[in-house]
């Protein structure tokens, strides 16, 4: 038996994510996501439901216009921002090419709401690096950008790249991310150096050559990580040197 789709409104499906609130589990994202004055996701509020929720959430209100998606997305609330932006991803996925444009700049234009780490990492490959063709200057605007997290989209982005064997523009990124002050970006850069070394470690190990002694040591931990022991050792003591 088909269980038919709720009506897709956005009146009701708040209803829905009011019924899923957790106050437990929302007082545990608090000290999860450095929420604290000074600290990166300062002033975010929680409603404690998990992400499995949201993703079934998703499922169902998949027909939810976008811009009742945008709506959402312009939310206090983190749970209800991460539902808009995975709505945007799947709708997405099935989208035509002017569609897609349309769903790119709605999410460029909101970036300001997209704005934590898991917020990025849900959706920046999916959308902004999905939509990469032959010009890559968006990321060189983003990788710019006074904005923590834009800079984190940019890096992030590059992992639709890396999928498709193309490691050019991450590596040009982490390079030109390696002054970089903020953790969040040393580790999505070392995440994304990883992921290129897990495709060809050669491409890996010439990154490191040239730049291990300069790079963020969280950068270089995450780079390193799926590498063998005793090679691990070699890249750290070299940035001990440095």
């Amino acid at each position: 038996m088909n269980i038919p789709l709720a009506a897709p409104t956005l009146d009701a499906l708040r209803r829905e994510l009011t019924a899923l609130t957790d106050p437990v589990r929302a007082q545990h994202a608090l000290r999860y996501f450095k929420i604290g004055p000074g600290q990166y996701g300062e002033g975010d509020r929680f409603l404690g439901i998990r992400v499995p929720e949201l993703r079934r959430l998703v499922r169902r209100y998949r027909s939810l216009p976008l811009s009742d998606t945008l709506l959402l997305l312009r939310s206090e609330w983190h749970e209800e921002r991460l539902l808009a932006l995975l709505l945007m991803v799947q709708r997405f996925g099935k989208a035509a090419a002017d569609e897609r444009q349309q769903i790119l700049a709605a999410y460029l234009a909101h970036t300001a709401w997209i704005n934590n780490w898991d917020l990025v990492d849900s959706s920046a490959a999916q959308i902004v690096g999905a939509s990469l063709g032959a010009d890559r200057s968006l990321l060189d605007r983003l990788s710019s950008s006074g904005s923590l997290w834009e800079r984190r989209i940019a890096v992030v982005a590059t992992f639709d790249l890396i999928r498709r064997g193309d490691y050019g523009d991450t590596l040009r990124l982490c390079e030109r991310l390696l002054s970089e002050r903020e953790d969040l970006l040393h580790k999505a850069c070392g995440w994304a150096l990883r992921e290129v070394g897990k495709r060809d470690l050669a491409v890996l190990r010439e990154f490191l050559t040239r730049h291990a002694g300069s790079m963020p040591r969280t950068m270089l931990r995450y780079a390193i990580e799926r590498l063998p022991a005793e090679e691990r050792r070699r890249w750290l003591a070299e940035k001990r040197q440095a």
